[in-house]
């Protein structure tokens, strides 16, 4: 389409902005391409209607932008949930694997393991002292 018939710069640019935004949320949201003229004794309700269209288009994308936020959320809130319950049942285990061992048990693991992971466990506030062993068996 020629731009020749608008009087200003102005025209031929809410003109061309209108073109490229139609045409560019029609691909994006896979519509077809709305081709609009703009007369030029209404060009100031061509202008608005524009602006409606742009923003139609932008509450499609928004919508569909939310939506699927909303549905990743869905997915992250499962993973959590089911990481969540895992580590509750090794914190279990661990803490009965604790209690059956021997005093001489815990501390061949405790040997084993670097020394990162020592600090880190001596400095969380929930740990236990693991070399007392109330009752059990005296091997």
């Amino acid at each position: 389409m020629s731009t020749g018939m608008y009087q200003s710069p102005m025209e031929v640019a809410v003109y061309q902005l209108h073109n490229f935004s139609i045409s560019f949320f029609s691909s994006l949201l896979g519509g077809d391409v709305v081709s609009v003229k703009l007369d030029n004794s209404a060009s100031g309700a061509s202008v608005v209607a524009i602006d409606n269209k742009i923003e139609q288009a932008m509450d499609l994308v928004k919508n569909h932008l939310m939506y699927a936020v909303r549905e990743e959320v869905e997915v992250l809130k499962e993973q959590i949930k089911e990481l969540l319950e895992k580590n509750s049942q090794l914190e279990r285990e661990n803490s009965l694997l604790k209690t059956l061992a021997s005093p001489e048990q815990l501390e061949k693991f405790q040997s084993r393991l670097p020394a990162e992971v020592l600090c880190a466990e001596e400095q969380s506030p929930g740990a236990a002292a693991p070399a007392q062993h109330s009752g059990g068996s005296a091997v």
